[in-house]
């Protein structure tokens, strides 16, 4: 007994231990309740949450919209975005951007910045000489990152989706174009670090859409693959993508949907807004025209009246679409000049004939990269706002040979939907179904490295090899290992994409550098010395393209084996001891061995376990030179065999396990014989096999990026708290406002409140015209001093005025709440005192109710009644100019004490159990007495008398004497049938 109230003890700080755990799972779980994605678009951007009870929706903005322009407003003591800041780009063109995503992630002497001052001249790029990008340069003092103010656009997106959730979300899917490159996608991550999102994903926009379209039509996919082709033409770029749709057999879930990204295709410039630029472009020569020969300016100097004119052709394009013709017209486009042409679907088509020509070369790119042909695909449907241009759809029709093309997909908001869902996925505080997504990798990434090699005796050259780590159309998420067998000292290597022969000469401009990173490595040859006497398995890097297609080398090592006897010291201790600490925490992994420095895995090649099996990745391994041998001749292999030593020691442990379990049996059952005579120490010794040791040596990493330095940490720290110092500035502004608006409200509901009737009849003239002065006092003060004034003033302002007005909204306020109170005290008072009348008449031998609760309830009544009748004659008596006596507060309390009493009662006849029957001499039990009120119903008075039994002197009232009479002994105890009824007729009511 004493040792089990000993592991009980135990076990008490164990549950504490592990409550403690849960309840910090539980509360770190809260925080994450809600996920958002962001459908980030070169023009718009559409947001999605997922919340519990709100599966997948998308959030409106403050103007109730279901898209907002990605569009950012930058002023000197203020920010504007969204609508809000498109409607500033034609007050202050300069100080707003739009498009700023095509500068994410390249250099200054990149097309597409060239490009971008071409196309918004308003804009001033300034040269960043540390990372040699380009930042916006709104003023001297105002000078910002495209990723800054993509930081920015996230953290508003963040705010509106907070506000439809109604929590804080910090997790979130951002969307990016699939053709962008490893800097492109590093700068997103880094402006979502900004802006304090934990980015779950970067997710194509593609595969966001072809999930999309998978999950909503999941009982159409089979084993039987459908491969279905998507054309997004958006605002800036095209992108087309061939998909194949399938069931595949999980581990985890057995068979499930899964799509597979096969072939993709894209333009980086063909899009709706080189639509609208061409018309701007036309727009702008035909007002030069009407005003030509009066010495007038030409159009396009003018910021403001080429932002006009760029927001009338995004509008001209979009009427187009459905009508033959459309007159554009702008009023006061410059000078106080009106504007005024008409436009047709012809001449449009003629402005943007080259860019129709293009329309088929994203399509023919996925074919090829696919290696597909137009007879396999199912189905081409479109995706993104510029397909909805007619003469997009017709030559796109012809180039892919089909009947129709689909439009069954939300072209707008599919790739918030599909991303959202990935974020739900990923999310650990949501459970969704399955649905495998196969991505594939646009650009090939490649490792170069050069080494010495002797071709003839005593003649040594430089050898450079290539070895492909990730193909092109390659599946990731993936991790792989590449092993340098020939190197006994430091080198290094380089990380460059692979061949990028299907990207066309400008494309390749606009792409870059193909360099992305140089490896130096530093401890190598230390790590020989350390262990000189093992045999060298080469320098391993492990490389990880993780599911948002950024790479990383996770770690190198160094890799060393040798073969060692096991001592039976160590075996009855050290591995006993470890095995005892594995087992309390779930069982060691190779992970930990390797932390540790050892590893016991007899395999040569590297073990499986590099990556969990829950993730869906490839782990393969490259060999620096295929026909090159496994060991390193740097290291002399050791004494014993290589090859067969381990299988044959571990078919002599098995054998030596067999004969050792045969020779106990006879020593448990008391037989003596030889074959259980237990081997000496050194014969024991000498049949141990030997086994494999593995020792890992981490490898010092230097790391030189050489497509585009990423922000230093200071630098990224600096940025993100100037970003969240606007942000407060902004809270501070919105509060600001917030105050001085109430402040005015009131002063305006104030004054017309004083000429109401119920607020006239509880104040006096002198009293009015006091609080009259006040306002108007206050209300010249905001006028004149109010725009200077902070908001503490502001809420100080406030709060004078409303002490000042306390007393006179405070008498009217009760004077509205007295008709109501004081009805619901008379229902109450009067369902009570029929309810004690009714308990009164339950008969002696079936009460259930004491005397003493009876008249505490009487006395309750009684007292309520007095306090009433009092109270509202004193009240009669004061001026309606004074402080009532009669408070709402008051009657609540006298209604709350009663009901509670009542309750009481009515609780204790609702579980009381029936009394047993007494029984009489023949054993059967006596039939219960009539009650009084049966007795009385027998006798006839005579006429004019009057009972005189009344329990209690009430007001008068309706007498319901009959009701409370009816059927008293039914349910529950005796006399519970009468109360029960009685208190579904009384509603009992605050």
């Amino acid at each position: 007994m004493a040792a089990t109230v000993g592991r009980q003890r135990l076990r008490r700080p164990a549950c504490w231990v592990l409550m403690a755990v849960l309840l910090a799972d539980l509360l770190a779980l809260t925080d994450t309740l809600a996920v958002m994605s962001v459908d980030l678009g070169s023009e718009s951007m559409k947001v999605a949450i997922v919340k519990p009870g709100v599966p997948m929706e998308i959030v409106l903005n403050k103007e109730s919209r279901r898209k907002t322009p990605v569009t950012v407003t930058l002023k000197e003591n203020e920010r504007f975005f969204g609508d809000s800041a498109a409607s500033m780009a034609i007050k202050t063109p300069k100080a707003t951007l739009r498009y700023f995503q095509h500068l994410l992630g390249k250099q200054e002497n990149n097309p597409h910045v060239t490009l971008y001052k071409t196309r918004f001249p308003e804009h001033e790029l300034v040269f960043d000489p540390q990372r040699q990008t380009v930042r916006f340069q709104i003023s001297p003092q105002l000078q910002f990152s495209p990723e800054e103010v993509l930081g920015m656009v996230l953290n508003y997106s963040r705010s509106l989706a907070e506000d439809f959730a109604e929590q804080p979300i910090k997790d979130a899917v951002i969307t990016v174009p699939a053709f962008f490159n490893q800097a492109e996608r590093r700068a997103v991550l880094q402006a979502a670090r900004m802006a304090g999102l934990k980015v779950l994903q970067l997710i194509n926009d593609n595969t966001a859409t072809a999930l999309s379209y998978g999950v909503f039509r999941r009982k159409d996919i089979n084993s039987t693959a459908q491969n279905i082709m998507f054309y997004d033409m958006g605002s800036g770029s095209t992108v087309c993508t061939i998909v194949t749709y399938q069931t595949v057999k999980t581990k985890e879930a057995g068979m499930q949907p899964q799509l597979q990204i096969r072939g993709v295709g894209f333009d980086r410039t063909l899009g709706g807004l080189e639509m609208e630029l061409r018309l701007r472009e036309h727009l702008a020569g035909l007002f030069n025209e009407q005003r030509k020969g009066q010495g007038a300016k030409d159009v396009r100097e003018n910021p403001r009246a080429m932002a006009k004119l760029l927001r009338e052709a995004n509008r001209l394009k979009t009427v187009l679409s459905a009508n033959a013709d459309h007159m554009a017209q702008i009023e006061g486009l410059m000078d106080d000049v009106d504007f005024k042409a008409k436009v047709t679907r012809v001449e449009f088509e003629e402005l943007c004939a080259d860019l129709f020509e293009r329309v088929p070369g994203p399509v023919q790119q996925a074919l090829q990269s696919a290696e597909m042909n137009l007879d396999e695909i199912e189905q081409v449907i479109l995706v993104g706002g510029a397909t909805r241009v007619p003469k997009v759809q017709e030559v796109l029709l012809k180039a892919v040979g089909k009947e129709e093309l689909g439009k069954n997909i939300n072209a707008d908001e599919a790739a918030a939907m599909g991303a959202v869902y990935q974020a739900a996925a990923l999310s650990k505080a949501f459970k969704v179904k399955p649905f495998v997504v196969r991505d594939a990798v646009i650009y090939p990434i490649l490792v170069e490295f050069t080494r010495e090699v002797e071709e003839d005796p005593g003649i040594r050259s430089l050898k450079h090899n290539k070895r492909i780590l990730f193909s092109r159309m390659g599946p990731y998420p993936q991790r792989k290992v590449i092993t340098f067998n020939r190197y006994s000292h430091d080198f290094n290597f380089h990380i460059n994409y692979g061949d990028l022969g299907f990207l066309g000469p400008e494309d390749l401009r606009v792409f870059g550098s193909q360099n992305l990173t140089t490896v130096n490595l530093k401890g190598v040859g230390e790590s020989f010395k350390k262990y000189p006497n093992y045999e060298s398995k080469g320098i391993k890097a492990h490389f990880n393209l993780d599911e948002s297609g950024v790479l990383s080398l996770d770690r190198v090592e160094s890799v060393f084996e040798t073969l060692v006897e096991d001592s039976p010291e160590e075996e009855s201790t050290l591995t006993k001891l470890g095995n005892t600490i594995s087992s309390l925490f779930g069982g060691g992994t190779a992970a930990d061995s390797k932390e540790n420095g050892t590893d016991t895995v007899q395999e040569e090649e590297e073990s499986p376990a590099e990556g969990s099996k829950d993730e869906p990745v490839e782990q393969t391994e490259l060999k620096e030179e295929t026909e090159a041998p496994v060991e390193n001749t740097s290291s002399p292999p050791p004494a014993e065999p290589k090859g067969d030593a381990a299988p044959e020691g571990e078919k002599a442990a098995t054998k030596e396990n067999k004969e050792q379990s045969e020779a106990q049996k006879p020593s448990e059952k008391g037989e003596a014989g030889a074959e259980g005579v237990p081997p000496t120490p050194e014969e024991e010794k000498k049949q141990k096999p030997a086994r494999k040791q593995k020792m890992v040596e981490e490898i010092g990493v230097e790391l030189v990026v050489l497509d585009l330095p990423d922000l230093p940490e200071d630098e990224l720290a600096r940025s993100a708290q100037k970003l969240q110092d606007l942000t407060l500035r902004d809270l501070e502004k919105q509060e600001r406002e917030k105050a001085a608006n109430s402040l005015e409200a009131f002063i305006f509901e104030t004054q017309d409140k004083l000429y109401q009737s119920e607020y006239q009849e509880v104040s006096t003239e002198e009293q009015r015209e006091e609080i009259s002065g006040k306002l108007s006092a206050a209300s010249t003060w905001l006028e004149d001093e109010g725009f200077g004034a902070t908001t503490v003033m502001l809420k100080e302002k406030l709060a004078e005025l409303r002490k000042l007005c306390q007393g006179l909204f405070f008498r009217v306020e009760e004077r509205r709440k007295w008709p109501e109170r004081l009805s619901a005290l008379d229902n109450l008072l009067n369902h009570s005192s029929m309810f004690l009348k009714g308990a009164r008449l339950i008969p002696e031998m079936d009460q259930i109710f004491t005397e003493v609760e009876m008249t505490t309830l009487e006395k309750i009544i009684n007292e309520t009644w007095t306090w009433k009748n009092t109270t509202v004659a004193e009240q009669a008596k004061l001026p309606a100019t004074e402080k009532p006596v009669l408070l709402s507060k008051d009657i609540e309390a006298k209604m709350m004490a009663l009901d509670r009493e009542v309750q009481y009662l009515l609780n204790k006849a609702k579980f009381t159990k029936p009394r047993p029957r007494p029984k009489d001499k023949n054993g059967t039990r006596a039939e219960p007495p009539r009650n009084a009120s049966d007795q009385e119903e027998k006798v006839i008075p005579p006429s004019g008398q009057t009972d005189d039994a009344k329990p209690l002197s009430e007001p008068e009232k309706e007498t319901q004497s009959e009701a409370a009479d009816t059927e008293p002994l039914e349910l529950g105890g005796p006399g519970a049938g009468a109360l029960f009824s009685l208190n579904d007729q009384c509603n009992l009511q605050d």
